[in-house]
């Protein structure tokens, strides 16, 4: 270890540095040092004599952590009686210690649940030692705080069955009591036990039950899947009571985890009770909605507002409607839920984000109008129309009070504002006529005012801006209303009326467009391109009845017959947008957006190839027409990413007619072979302007890359091909040798060429006379070396920058070189063959690339992660002989990829990591299946030295045999198929050691248990022969799935059962 850690002292001072220091370099420095220090064979030692003699805080935090990590090991894991030991050790002192600092002792505790659940199935001496924790736990706790346990962590299942329900009864016990006294609750000990009381009860209602809960944030969709052993609490009507009572008799303070277990409680999954049960349920529940929204003093809270509005949505995200009408007091309660929604939407300033929530419930109720069985009134009718017209006319008079005050633009939020139109959208469609009664008539007051204020001389900047405002929240909302039509329930009538909205907005564009060149209005021209989008999703393409009576009202009122001439008026606003708004990214991206949805369907786009606009583009797309393709010094570079959409736009139109017309091709590339030669002529130069040169090659790439991407067919890729090769590739290698280091030019650049290599459509069939794949590769491979080669010199890249500056660099390269080996145009075998190295090159980049990734990085960046695991893939399934020719420590990197890839989240990932294993394993089984046999033929020196490796370290395959079948034993098992394929290979492999594994797993099983899981791996391997053809993996496949089922089985009645995902019957 260096010698700056070698004291108590050092080490408290780093702890100091690195959590007090504001200087960066300093604390970048310590955290160098601990990181270090972490990794020290003796850093066990150094933690207790941290927690034993430390004076800081910070040191006893720093030796919790390090402590944990530890014992999170997965390789070289800690022996039990060290676990143990740590185990006793910490709950001593956190019991002789009260005075801690609250983030230390939150450390400790989460140390303490970590050694309990890395260790739940322990055993020492037929003893579960990591199990007694609640006797451990109150042995100084006394039983009246929070149970850290179900705070932080998810817990196997026995855990669930065995004491889960019990803390609940419990909690829900010492609440009655709490209830029933008249507590103190300006004494600080009282207070704060009554708030620990109230979250172990939310945190035992939080559980996860069944292990899913993946995504905590999309909490409006959750279902609480409590176990049936739970029924009684949840039949008993004094659980639901105790609630509702405390919320009215305890101070607004503890309210919101009071009104979050009825949250929970409100979403328990519906089959745990029978029809007359949940009815009666409901009943309770709406009782005590109504009695908050008779009694609503205690909402003024934000807090206590926004988890009631979360009640209201579970009412029907959990609930039919039809269910809803038939409770006593619906009439009386909806009217109050109407009212409640109405104030709140007026009311726009006070808690924002919890309007989603009353908007989810009305859209949901909405959306239920047309199925609902039930003879009882639903009364929407009556209610829904109120609420659209609050969301509306709040959102068009907080537009003067935002300007008036300075205050925040919520439609800058672009996010929230899409989701609460998304809501409107269906909400706004119930009695349609209503809503459009009143958008035509907010809209025809806004535009008057608007063309009068336009035409008065004196009119304030102010009053034009509240009216621009408000005609850009109605286009927003008239967008929303037309994208929520239904086709097959919606009527001539609610088509013509549509007609009448559309023909509004189209006549503000023409107002608008004709004063672009003295101003515009950018979030208006957001709200118009977002109207156009949901217009062309529900109007335009070929799904749609073109005898609509919208197209009769556009005829009427703009002369508009036809989807032909509604495309012109598009086409034209999508050039007058890029001619005016060149300088703003937002307006121009969305537009380009719009361009490249038109530009897919099949009937729309013949027909914009007609139009004289379209061929305009298509004959002028220079910066002199289109000023987003200039190269302007003072954007940045990645600005210049909607370029490739534009040209992706292009390319298509131009393959309508295109066919095998190299003319007409060459005139369309004029402009980009003129930039082709512009670089070319600057790097035949030494003195050059390089900011201009990398704008320009910067800007023609991405261009090229929109092109590439469009031509999905054989024709027009080859005269991309044979434009780009060989006349301008030595353009593309030159700039990553000259700016390998910046990011900016060389993804581009990189990104070109993996789009060239890809095998899109089968586009890339060359003649059989033709070397031109052979070709490709060799460029494919000169760009990687090259890249790679150059990159690796960059050295330490700060971990804040490794991504940008390096990962994002080499996945593209892993991308392209997946992408060339599995394109089928190219037969490796005669790079070797005859002496040529530009395969070898290719491979041997990859692997000094990959070994300069720390195993982390693979799994911590997504898209690294798919296009290293695609690659090995295809490297595993093709290139086997050159996996074997590696070094021992470059093989073991890989294998300890591939079984970190197996546990991995991301199921492409794991699938991934299966089938490289799975060609691994038969390889390896074929090899020494011809090692044993009598042959005249040696084995290869590569399979030879492999085999070697793998014989010399079994426990990487053996670890791995674990894993899976951990995996498919004890875990949700989302790709079992993928699973089973290297599974066999695995068992046959190791036999020995499979027996072992298996005695261990059934013998973990309670005795009266061991028969049923010993049996079912006797079924596992029944019929199965040793070998690995077809036929044989197919029947162990089938085997495995019995296997899984029978598992289950066996386990899910047993209080040991260690399944946590099984569903509760």
């Amino acid at each position: 270890m260096a010698d700056h850690v070698q004291s108590l002292a050092q080490l408290e001072n780093l702890c100091k540095q690195l959590y007090e220091t504001t200087d960066t370099a300093t604390r970048l420095q310590a955290e160098k040092a601990l990181v270090e220090f972490t990794n020290s064979p003796d850093c066990l030692s150094k933690c207790q004599l941290l927690l034993e003699r430390g004076s800081s805080s910070y040191s006893q935090l720093l030796a919790a952590t390090c402590l944990t990590k530890l014992i999170s090991r997965t390789n070289n894991p800690l022996p039990l009686e060290q676990r143990i030991d740590i185990r006793n050790y910490v709950l001593n002192y956190l019991a002789t210690r009260p005075k801690l600092a609250t983030f230390v002792t939150q450390a400790l505790i989460q140390l303490y649940a970590r050694i309990t659940k890395l260790g739940w199935f322990d055993c020492q001496k037929d003893d579960y030692v990591f199990r007694n924790a609640i006797t451990d736990v109150t042995r100084f706790l006394q039983a009246d705080t929070t149970h850290p346990l179900t705070k932080h962590r998810k817990i196997a299942s026995s855990f669930r069955d065995s004491s889960l329900f019990d803390i609940f009864t419990l909690s829900c016990n010492l609440l009655k009591q709490a209830s029933g006294k008249n507590l103190n609750l300006n004494d600080e000990s009282q207070h704060g036990l009554l708030m620990q009381l109230l979250k172990l009860t939310h945190n035992c209602l939080n559980f996860d039950f069944i292990g899913t809960s993946t995504d905590e944030s999309s909490d409006d969709l959750c279902t609480v899947q409590i176990p049936t052993s739970w029924r009684s609490a949840f039949l008993d009507a004094s659980t639901l009571q105790l609630f509702f009572d405390l919320y009215h008799s305890i101070p607004p303070s503890f309210s919101p985890l009071v009104l979050s277990c009825l949250v929970q409680i409100a979403s328990v999954r519906r089959s745990l009770f029978n029809n007359a049960e949940r009815a009666k349920f409901l009943s309770h529940l709406v009782d005590g909605v109504k009695r908050i929204l008779e009694n609503p003093q205690s909402l003024s809270d934000p807090n206590n507002y926004h988890e009631f509005c979360r009640l209201l949505a579970r009412l029907k995200s959990n609930y039919q409607l039809g269910e809803l009408v038939k409770v006593e007091n619906y009439p009386e309660v909806i009217r109050l839920i109407a009212n409640f929604t109405v104030t709140s939407l007026q009311h726009w300033e006070f808690a924002p984000n919890s309007v989603h929530y009353l908007l989810s419930l009305w859209q949901r109720l909405a959306a239920s109008v047309p199925y609902v069985k039930a003879t009882e009134p639903h009364m929407l009718e009556t209610y829904t129309p109120e609420v659209t017209k609050a969301y509306i006319t709040s959102r068009l008079e907080s537009v003067h009070i935002i300007l008036r005050d300075g205050l925040e633009d919520p439609l800058e939020d672009t996010g929230l504002v899409q989701q609460q139109l998304d809501q409107l959208s269906t909400i706004g469609r119930c009695e349609y006529e209503k809503t459009c009664a009143l958008l035509v008539q907010l809209f025809d007051q806004s535009a008057q005012s608007y063309q009068e204020l336009l035409q008065s001389a004196s009119a304030s900047p102010m009053d034009i801006a509240v009216q621009e405002g408000r005609l850009t929240w109605l286009v927003y909302i008239i967008g929303a209303v037309i994208g929520g039509r239904v086709s097959f329930a919606s009527t001539d009538e609610q088509d013509a009326m549509d007609g009448e909205l559309v023909c509004r907005v189209l006549q503000l564009m023409n107002l608008t467009d004709s004063r672009l060149a003295q101003a515009g209005n950018e979030k208006l021209e957001l709200a118009m391109l977002s109207f156009f989008e949901q217009f062309r999703k529900i109007y335009i393409g070929d799904q749609v009845q073109k005898s609509s009576k919208l197209y009769r009202r556009l005829s009427e009122v703009l002369g508009l017959n036809d989807e032909t001439m509604v495309l012109s008026v598009f086409i034209g606003k999508i050039i007058t947008n890029l001619k005016y708004w060149g300088r703003c990214e937002p307006i121009t991206s969305k537009t380009l957006q719009l361009l490249n949805d038109l530009s897919i369907g099949y009937s729309s786009v013949r027909k914009l190839v007609k139009l004289s606009a379209v061929q305009f583009m298509l004959n002028n797309h220079t910066s002199e027409h289109f000023s987003f393709l200039g190269i302007n010094n003072q954007s940045n570079l990645t600005d210049m990413r909607c370029r490739t959409t534009f040209y992706t736009a292009l390319g298509r139109l131009l393959m309508v007619d295109l066919g095998e017309d190299e003319d007409q091709y060459e005139q369309f590339m004029l402009p980009l072979t003129a930039a082709f030669e512009a670089v070319a002529q600057m790097f035949s130069t030494n003195t050059f302007n390089e900011q201009e040169a990398k704008r320009t090659l910067v800007g023609l790439v991405r261009d090229l890359r929109g092109i590439a991407f469009a031509f999905n067919a054989k024709t027009s890729f080859m005269m991309l091909f044979e434009w780009i090769y060989p006349s301008y590739m030595p353009i593309l290698q030159r700039a990553i040798e000259l700016w390998y280091h910046d990011p900016a030019c060389t993804t581009p650049v990189l990104k070109l060429m993996a789009e060239l290599v890809h095998n899109r459509s089968q586009r890339l069939q060359f003649d059989v006379s033709s070397p031109n794949g052979i070709l490709l590769f060799r460029e494919t491979s000169k760009m990687i070396t090259m890249y790679g080669n150059r990159v690796l010199t960059l050295g330490e890249v700060p971990k804040d920058q490794v991504y940008a500056l390096k990962l994002k660099g080499v996945s593209i390269c892993f991308s392209m070189l997946k992408a060339a080996l599995s394109g089928s145009y190219v037969n490796f075998g005669v790079f070797r063959l005859y002496g040529d190295d530009a395969l070898d090159n290719a491979l041997q980049t990859f692997i000094k690339l990959l070994l300069s990734i720390p195993h982390s990085d693979l799994l911590d960046y997504p898209k690294l992660s798919q296009s290293y695991y695609s690659l090995l893939e295809v490297l595993t399934q093709d290139h086997m002989n050159f996996i074997a020719s590696l070094e021992p420590h470059v093989i073991m990197y890989i294998l300890s990829s591939i079984s970190e890839g197996l546990t991995a989240l991301d199921t492409m990932v794991c699938t991934g990591c299966c089938s490289c294993l799975d060609h691994i394993v038969t390889y390896l089984f074929k090899q020494l299946s011809r090692s044993t046999k009598k042959r005249t033929t040696p084995l290869s020196q590569e399979s030879d030295r492999f085999l070697h490796i793998m014989q010399q370290h079994p426990e990487m395959i053996q670890q791995m045999l674990s894993t899976v079948l951990n995996i498919i034993i004890f875990e949700d098992c989302r790709n079992q198929w993928s699973m089973s394929r290297p599974l066999l290979g695995l068992i046959l492999l190791n036999e020995k050691y499979f027996s072992d594994l298996r005695n261990s797993i059934v013998n973990s099983q309670p005795p009266e248990k061991q028969q049923a899981m010993h049996l079912c791996f006797e079924n596992l391997m029944e019929g199965i022969e040793r070998n690995l053809l077809t036929k044989n993996r197919d029947r162990f496949t089938q085997n495995l799935s019995a296997f899984r089922r029978e598992v289950n089985d066996s386990m899910k009645n047993s209080t040991y059962g260690v399944n946590s995902n099984d569903m509760m019957s």
